[in-house]
């Protein structure tokens, strides 16, 4: 690969620039060997010529392809050097706002100068326990590698902050410590982590100050060792400080401030307990108020006080100590604000015994006031012979004052220190630890002084260090693939360190020349010019005698000599110690008391107290101890060298703390600053050793995944992926040396990535130029074949136009031919018409005239023939009745006769006895007939005399007037008869006419009454009409209403109440966790007593030892027991009895506290169910009431009950009586023109008439019914006041009768319901039979509605079963249409992969399924088989019992022996045990069962055997027994559940038991709200004599306790199968793309292992969970809140580690998460688990795979993301767009503006300020209550329990 291919056309480089350090260029042309210049475009479009060195060849950097920037680590990158780095964190830091980079193995932290919701507890959960490469960069990363390597490693680690001031290295360690406080907590009581945590407010508040660069800048190094013990949990932490700025407290340059502490203090002033420090504001003191402003904006002082305050009480500083250190702090404030008076000689000073301040100072410290007046001014002298004392100037003075008050700070923050060690000391021996170097960075200033001089000594072997470890690495890596490998070249700065430290180096002339009595800092610096004026790494300037230079591994740096030798000295006057030492407050004098060890652990460099000073006058032989006192220099580099051997016998771990700018802009990059700070860390020169060697690495997988489009057809045959990798590479890459071969990597030198990716992107150019060639060619062919069509299609058109009008005008040429002879036909035919018409009416005319003529004589003849009939009727009729009346007169005479001749005869037989005697037989009755007979006949008689008398008197009348008649005819004969008749038609007529005029007058009259009649009945039936749509509406609009106030009234409250219920559950069962881990640690601690009670020799108790009495010790339970007592006290005296009442005390708070909690629970379940039955109330209907007592109240309420019902046939009838009314007012206008219509209406009439008559005949009959009821109650009442002991009798016929009572009350009401009105009374009630039978039709027709209501509730049930069918076969229909549909769309190839893909899928879940039903039926099998066994013992036993029962009765036979038999009785579901059995129950029941025992058994059978021991414990009426019983189980379980903590089915079994058991006790607890589903013979098994609610509630306790520990376990069997199965594993093959990856990918911490899942791992997973949960009989609800917490987990995980992994935010995760999580849910409706709400739980995760496959571009984009995340909130969608990454250079980024869009649309959402989800987050579980169907005796024991002692009752 020649230059010339790098630097060709388009390539993009790197130039210098002197404002941005390095610019983007684009070249135009390309460059050859020899050109001394590039033509270059610069990202403005300018053109730039840049110059080239040809000697040196030097041409500048080339860019990275744009696929590799942001990336994680620097490491990845092809081209490694300084613009690519620079440039790479830019991108990450401004556009991703991502503030943590990888280098290698350093993490650099850039400070973003803004709070980020990166470091909470759900980041930290989520960091812990992966992969230093699986996540995006953080600091909880670094800190869990540490851990892990520990853990692991078994090796102290060591993690290195370091940076400038203000680049947040405090913070980065701060997040360290909470990461290992959090991950490694405590295993015991003393919280020693949150104490670890409390020491960074203190050591923050007294160490840390506002600078210019950094408002909370740590002015001291510190190096904080946490200690873990074997099972790495924190036992306790040490502190070393190191170059404390002590010079801060006397003076501050502007724009800063002093410590914080001092700050602090005056904020808190004005407090009670403060009022003695004479403390005001901070502006009012000399120390505070140097750097002008006091406050740093968004920091409360008096806030952070109180802080401190707290930390100090956890760290057991007791408030006495408090208050002394706030004195002396105090005490150095008023000592700087002491006023010193110069004399006039200038020699000399005083202080005025009235100062306010130095009394103030005096009365804090306890010292004399006159004495330090006194040696504040002056000196001691002290020589070989005598000794001086010496006044000072005022420039003496105020140097001594302020050398006093640093030293008193100095030592009171070493004496903090040490205390801080104290609190976090342990006595447990320590395994391991792991130490957090919080040091300040390489720093240069325009002027340098002795602080800096320390400092950059101190980073030259941090760095010389980190070298060697990084090369140390490099050359593992290399070792580890079999690589071969020569030395690289790297910076050592051994030369520059020994200029420091080296004998007669700059610290050994510094501390020489101190030594000598008027030594100068210009003579140092001279001797320093003498000495090293040779070396490569000093250097003197040219305008300066006073200064000189060092060249650092970072920069040159320009130190300046004046005031070395004073601040390495630190003197302090011994006269004002020796004052201070005798203070009369002791924490005062013990400050300043000599230490014994020179070099103590936790020295503080500077910080420590100084061993130079000026004593009293001694012995002449203690003057020689001067020389061994050590300077600051001197203690500084012997720490550094103790820091330097802890650090290279541990890991380190490095992190790198960048500040971006220096004007504290959020988020605002400095290049300059930035790049100076990064030579300054070492990170360029990790880039360079990467460099130098082969920094990229490929694993062979990867690298054939991402360049096999460079690999030949014939290659791809072969199998081997390592032999087609390397002869690709030896294909494409000619030099050997530039890859090496590794083990399982391909090693590449810098830019060969690049170089492979170039070749990569033109091989996809020339490919898409293909492409582009054959669609263009295409589009072009159906172009020209769409214009072609065209073309055809217009010229169809335009003939089809001509000859659609020729036609059209043809047509009408033949339309106005036919016209025109239909025209003319028609006047024709008119002109005909016309003279028809007129002969018809002539011929009408005429012939009407003759047929009138002849009517009349047709008329005339007929009335004649009338006349003429009527009178020859008359007359025949007469003669016929005189023939007729003379023919009777004869009959009757003749009869009389005879008659009268039979009488004689008749008479005569009559006489005579024996007839008389044959007569009487039977006369009595025919006497009776007779009478009746006779009666009759007369009746007849009289009714024909009545005819005959009516029909004569009209006879005669019309005889009469027929007389009249003729007479008249008689008296006129010569009159003419046509005259008569045509006066008489002439009188007929009129009165005709006005019978007509009368009929029209009435009809119209009719018509008119009518149609008003029918108006206003319109008008009211309208305005009925009108009411009732009013009245309807009203009611609608009152129903609405009420019906929308009630239901948003009660949803809200409801939801209000729900939502209080989940809150106060998941608080309670917060609290039950807590005292489950409490129950735990007392387990602990008990046990770890027993171990130590065992060991002999000296114990030691602990002081944290709990005083809890036993597993059982619950609220609201009596424990009487005589043991758990005694050993209590036993404890008390071991443990002390002030630490016992202390845990007492706390337990006892514990207990009110979960007791108030318990009452809340009661109530709002009270209020809950109260509000449950009121809504049922309103929605079902009471039962009717069908059993009938036998008291009056009951027959009162039955007799009301029946008349309601004659009530309501009354409301009947009336309701017909109206219909019937509205029928007949729709006949009446349906009937207006016929003539019949008022006798219809009439006819109605009758029949309203006759319903109102039957209508009041109803009316009487209630009445009468009541009246008779009432009677027959009263009759009731006084015979049973009469005859107690007699039924009454009663007046009805057949009453004699012996009569069930019962009967004849349901006799009495069915005759009751009867409509009859003529019929008596008794008559209807004879013997009751017509009463019973309505009853029996009534019991009859209710069971045949029962039977229709079964039939119909089938009916729908089969219908939805049968909608469902259907809608799953709709739903797998439409699939499979969308697969038909997306494989069209396919290529053929692509068709053929993916159905075979399909069906495989299918052919997976076919054999997935098959797999499930043949285990099934080996379970079964299994369980047959056990079953099959039992019943074969149990046959066995009943043949021996049965043998055994014949030889007794064989024996019985033979001793003829009488016995008493005792008579079988049934099993009462009771079960009978001894006191003594009582342990053997519990081990053979609970301790000792395993579930595999009771697989073909009954579910939650061991609850159903504890109960009926309970019952019979009851049943006893034995307390004690009840209350032994259920504590020894409960404690049972417990121990069980300890034991096996980790063990799913175990726990699963014990959750179902426990719950079945609550079950149970609340089933038969008598409590009638728990009864509603038993039977009659369930109620017999009701617990009689106690009330166990509180056990109930200590069970429910239990089973919450057990449903944690059984999320917890499935969580912990799922977890680590859910990164990789849900976001690494491809479960659509081909779609992950591979890119480059960086030097963390080889982390350490990685295992060799392959620990990669699929989706199936998870669903076969929970395939087992569902089944172990159903076998064992859990509780269907329950079941389902299991899957639904679990599903959140999966989301929760999957979805965090999304948000913090930026190589799986792309395309093709979102593809791959949404297929995983349709198979999830495809799982849960298999399992008819999709009603748990588990889906709903997914929405995030759901809606971050859809954000991920979204367009991001447009504004309609970033409206559509709004709209459907909402179940994201605002900063997960701007972090996954910030993480998105395209896989290929064909994908664009998404780019900061479009995520300013989005930021700017969400700005009204009111999100959590939360990035991740809370893993750790549990629902409050619920156990709705779940009574057993069945009955205690019908529960059968196993022989393999081993319950022989067990007897049933």
């Amino acid at each position: 690969m020649s230059v010339g291919e790098l630097y060709s056309q388009c390539t993009r480089v790197w130039i210098p620039d002197p404002d941005e350090v390095w610019r983007s260029a684009e070249l135009t042309k390309d460059y050859k060997e020899g050109d001394k210049s590039l033509q270059l475009r610069l990202e403005d479009e300018t053109i730039l010529e840049y110059p080239i060195d040809v000697q040196r060849n030097q041409l500048p950097f080339l860019r990275n392809p744009d696929i590799l920037v942001g990336e994680n680590d620097l490491t990845a990158l092809s081209y490694l050097h300084e613009p690519a780095v620079l440039h790479n964190l830019k991108v990450r830091f401004l556009e991703s706002n991502h503030i943590y980079t990888y280098c290698g193995i350093v993490l650099v932290a850039i400070n973003p100068y803004e709070q980020l919701p990166i470091y909470g507890q759900d980041v930290i959960y989520a960091y812990s326990g992966q992969n230093m490469g699986d996540m995006d960069p953080h600091i909880f990363a670094v800190a869990e590698e540490a851990y892990k390597q520990m853990a692991r490693d078994e090796k102290n680690q060591s993690i290195i902050v370091s940076g400038e001031s203000g680049a947040g290295k405090t913070v980065s360690a701060k997040y360290a410590m909470r990461y290992f406080a959090t991950v490694g907590g405590s295993a015991s009581e003393t919280n020693i982590e949150e104490k670890v945590l409390a020491s960074s407010p203190i050591m923050e508040a007294i160490g840390n100050a506002k600078t210019t660069r950094n408002d909370n800048s740590s002015r001291f190094g510190k190096y904080i060792q946490i200690g873990f013990d074997k099972r790495y949990h924190i036992i306790g932490a040490n502190m070393r400080t190191y170059l404390l700025e002590k010079s801060r407290v006397v003076f501050q340059a502007d724009d800063e401030r002093n410590y914080h502490i001092f700050y602090q203090l005056c904020a808190a002033a004005g407090l009670p307990e403060f009022k003695e420090l004479a403390l005001t504001s901070a502006e009012d003191f000399f120390y505070t108020s140097q750097g002008g402003d006091t406050s740093i904006e968004g920091v409360d002082d008096a806030e952070d006080f109180e802080k401190t305050r707290q930390a100090f009480t956890l760290l057991g500083v007791r408030e006495s100590h408090q208050i002394s250190i706030f004195k002396i702090i105090a005490s150095i404030l008023h000592l700087g604000s002491v006023e010193i008076q110069a004399e006039r000689d200038g020699d000399s000073c005083s202080i005025s015994p009235q100062d306010e301040h130095l009394s103030n100072f005096c009365r804090l410290l306890g010292v004399e006031h006159s004495q330090m007046e006194h040696w504040l001014c002056h000196r001691k002298l002290v020589t070989t012979s005598e000794t001086y004392v010496k006044t000072m100037s005022l420039q003496q003075v105020i140097n001594a004052r302020n050398a006093l008050a640093k030293h008193i700070y100095a030592q009171l923050f070493s004496w903090i220190v040490e205390h801080i060690n104290k609190a976090l000391h342990t006595s447990l021996k320590q395994h391991s630890f792991i130490g957090v170097l919080d040091i300040y960075g390489f720093e240069t200033f325009e002027v340098n002084s002795f602080e800096q001089f320390c400092i950059n000594y101190a980073n030259e072997k941090l760095q010389q260090q980190f070298n060697s470890h990084v090369f140390k690495l490099e050359q593992e890596e290399y070792m580890k693939e079999q690589i071969p490998w020569t030395l690289i070249d790297f910076y050592d700065n051994q030369p520059c360190i020994d200029l420091i430290e080296a004998k007669l180096g700059i610290l050994d002339l510094l501390d020489e020349e101190c030594k000598v009595p008027k030594g100068t800092d210009q003579n140092w610096a001279q001797k320093l010019y003498d000495r090293h004026s040779s070396s490569q790494h000093f250097q003197k300037p040219r305008m300066s005698n006073t200064a000189f230079i060092i060249v650092h591994f970072a920069d040159k740096v320009e130190y300046l000599s004046d005031g070395f030798l004073e601040k390495n000295r630190d003197t302090v006057y011994e006269e004002q110690i020796n004052i201070l030492k005798a203070s009369k407050f002791p924490l005062v004098a013990d400050l300043f008391h000599d230490d014994k060890d020179p070099v103590p652990a936790t020295t503080s460099g500077k910080g420590s107290s100084s061993k130079i000073s000026i004593r009293s006058a001694r012995p002449p032989m203690k003057a020689s101890n001067k020389e061994h006192k050590k300077t600051v220099g001197h203690q500084f580099r012997t720490s550094l060298h103790l820091l330097m051997e802890t650090l290279n016998a541990t890991t380190p771990h490095y992190v790198r703390c960048i500040k971006p700018n220096d004007e504290k802009l959020p988020f605002h990059f400095d290049p300059k600053r930035a790049v100076q700070q990064l030579r300054a860390c070492g990170v360029l020169e990790t880039i360079r050793i990467s460099a130098a060697g082969y920094p990229s690495r490929w694993a062979y997988h990867d690298f054939f995944n991402r360049y096999r489009v460079l690999v030949k057809k014939r290659e791809l045959a072969n199998t081997d992926k390592k032999a087609i990798c390397r002869s690709v590479l030896e294909n494409l890459i000619k030099d050997p040396d530039k890859f090496q071969f590794g083990r399982t990597k391909i090693f590449f030198r810098a830019g060969q990535v690049a170089y492979l990716e170039k070749l990569r992107a033109d091989k996809f150019r020339t490919a898409t130029i293909v492409i582009q060639k054959t669609v263009r060619g295409w589009l072009q062919k159906v172009k020209y074949r769409r214009l072609k069509g065209a073309t055809l299609t217009l010229q169809r058109y335009c003939r089809g136009h001509l000859a659609r009008r020729l036609a059209e005008h043809l047509r009408r040429t033949r339309a106005a031919v036919v016209l025109q002879k239909h025209y003319r036909m028609q006047r024709a035919r008119q002109a005909y018409q016309r003279v028809r018409r007129a002969a018809v009416v002539i011929q009408a005319f005429t012939r009407a005239m003759f047929v009138r003529r002849t009517y009349r004589q047709i008329l005339m003849e007929h009335k004649a023939t009338t006349i003429q009939k009527h009178v020859r009727g008359w007359m025949a009729r007469r003669h016929f009745r005189q023939l007729r009346d003379a023919a009777i007169v004869i009959q009757c005479a003749f009869r009389m006769l005879k008659a009268r001749r039979e009488l004689k005869t008749l008479r005569i037989e009559a006489r005579s006895a024996e007839h008389l005697k044959r007569l009487n037989v039977g006369m009595e009755n025919k006497v009776v007939q007779l009478q009746r007979k006779i009666d009759e006949q007369n009746k007849e008689f009289k009714t024909l005399s009545e005819q005959l008398s009516m029909t004569t008197s009209t006879y005669t009348m019309e005889v009469e007037r027929l007389k009249k008649e003729l007479a008249h005819y008689q008296q006129s004969p010569g009159e003419d008869p046509s005259l008569s008749l045509q006066e008489e038609v002439e009188s007929l007529r009129t009165e005709l006419q006005r019978a007509h005029s009368e009929r029209k007058i009435l009809e119209d009259v009719y018509s008119r009454e009518k149609d008003e009649l029918r108006k206003r009945v319109a008008d009211l039936e309208q305005e009925n009409a009108l009411l009732k749509d009013e009245k309807e509406q009203l009611n609608n609009q009152i129903l609405c209403q009420s019906k929308d106030e009630f239901a948003q009234n009660s949803v809200k409250e409801n939801l209000l109440m729900k939502k209080e219920l989940e809150e106060e559950r998941s608080r309670y069962q917060n609290l039950v966790k807590e005292y489950s881990q409490l129950e735990q640690r007392y387990d602990n601690l008990r046990d770890e007593m027993t171990i130590i009670k065992q060991t002999p020799g000296h114990r030691r108790n602990p002081s944290n030892q709990s005083s809890l009495e036993s597993d059982s010790n619950y609220p609201s339970i009596s424990t009487s027991d005589i043991g758990d007592t005694e050993d209590a006290l036993q404890q008390v005296e071991e443990i002390g009895l002030e630490k016992a009442a202390m845990d007492m005390t706390v337990f006892l708070k514990l207990q009110k506290r979960v007791r108030e909690l318990e009452q809340e629970r009661k109530k709002l379940q009270v209020q809950l169910e109260k509000r449950e039955q009121q809504d049922s109330k309103k929605v079902q209907v009471e039962p009717p009431q069908t059993d009938i007592d036998l008291d009056p109240d009951t027959d009162l309420a039955y007799n009301s009950l029946k008349r309601q019902e004659l009530e309501s046939e009354n409301k009947k009838l009336k309701n017909d009586l109206n219909e019937l009314r509205k029928a007949v007012a729709d006949q009446a206008m349906q009937n207006n023109s016929s003539h019949s219509s008022p006798d219809s209406y009439s006819l109605l009439l009758n029949q309203l008439k006759l319903a109102h008559e039957e209508l009041e005949v109803r009316k009487e009959e209630v009445l009468i019914l009541r009246t008779q009821i009432v009677s027959a109650d009263q009759r009731r009442l006084a015979g049973r006041n009469a005859e107690p002991n007699i039924n009454a009798r009663s007046s009805w016929p057949n009453s004699e009768k012996h009569v069930d009572q019962e009967d004849a009350i349901e006799a009495y009401h069915g005759v009751c319901q009867t409509n009859s009105k003529t019929e008596d009374w008794g008559y209807l009630n004879e013997d009751g039979e017509l009463g019973l039978a309505y009853q029996g039709l009534k019991q009859v027709a209710r069971l045949l509605e029962a039977q229709l209501q079964a039939q119909s509730l089938e009916h729908e049930e089969e219908v939805e079963h049968l909608k469902s069918q259907l809608e799953a076969l709709k739903e797998e229909m439409d699939k499979q249409q969308q697969t038909f549909c997306q494989t069209l769309l396919l290529s053929p190839e692509a068709q053929v992969e993916f159905g075979i893909q399909q069906e495989i899928s299918r052919l997976t879940n076919e054999n997935l399924d098959l797999k499930e039903l043949v285990e099934k039926l080996e379970k079964n099998e299994r369980k047959l088989k056990k079953q099959l066994k039992i019943y074969m013992k149990k046959a066995q036993d009943l043949e021996a019992a049965q043998a055994l029962a014949q030889s007794e009765r064989k024996r019985h036979e033979l001793n003829r022996q009488v016995t008493v038999q005792r008579k079988e009785k049934d099993f009462q579901g009771m079960l009978e045990y001894h006191k003594e059995d009582e342990a053997l129950l519990i081990r053979n029941l609970v301790t000792d069962l395993k579930p595999q025992m009771l697989s073909g058994a009954v579910p939650c059978l061991p609850a159903y055997i504890l109960y009926m021991c309970i019952r019979h414990a009851d049943y006893t009426n034995d307390d004690l027994k009840v209350h032994s019983l259920l504590t020894s189980t409960i404690n049972g379980i417990k121990k069980v559940l300890k034991k096996h903590n980790d063990d799913f089915e175990m726990t699963s079994f014990w959750l179902s038991n426990t719950c079945r058991l609550l079950h149970c006790l609340k089933q038969y607890s008598g409590d009638e709200g728990f009864m509603t589903q038993n039977t009659a013979k369930q109620n017999e098994h009701c617990l009689k004599n106690f009330d166990l609610t509180e056990y109930r509630q200590v069970l429910s306790d239990l089973s919450i306790q057990i449903y944690q520990q059984l999320i917890k376990i499935a969580e912990g069997m799922l977890q680590p199968m859910i990164v990789s199965a849900m976001l690494e594993n491809e479960s659509i093959q081909g779609l992950s793309g591979v890119k480059p990856t960086g030097y963390r990918k080889r982390s350490s911490s990685m295992a060799d292992g392959d620990n990669s899942y699929c989706l199936e791992a998870i669903i076969r997973q929970m395939n087992a969970f569902h089944t172990v949960m159903c076998d064992q009989g859990l509780d269907p609800e329950i079941i389902l809140q299991v899957f639904k917490q679990l599903f959140y987990m999966i989301n929760a995980v999957t979805l965090n580690n999304l948000l913090l992994r930026k190589d799986v935010c792309s395309w093709s995760t979102g593809m791959q998460l949404r297929y995983n999580i349709s198979q999830l849910e495809e799982w849960l409706r298999g399992r008819n688990l999709h009603q748990s709400g588990a889906v709903q739980t997914m929405e995030p995760l759901i809606q971050a795979a859809q954000l991920l496959q979204l367009k991001k571009k447009t504004q309609e984009d970033a409206e559509a993301i709004c709209s459907l995340c909402t179940s994201l909130s605002t900063q997960q969608i701007v972090k996954i767009l910030n993480l998105y990454t395209p896989l290929n250079e064909f994908e664009e980024r998404v780019t900061v503006a479009f995520i300013r869009t989005i930021q700017a649309q969400l700005q009204e959402r009111n999100d959590p300020q939360q990035l991740l989800l809370d893993a750790k987050h549990m629902f409050p579980v619920v156990f709705p209550f779940n009574p057993s169907s069945l009955t205690m005796d019908s529960i059968h024991i196993p022989a393999c329990l081993n319950l022989e002692f067990l007897n049933e009752v």
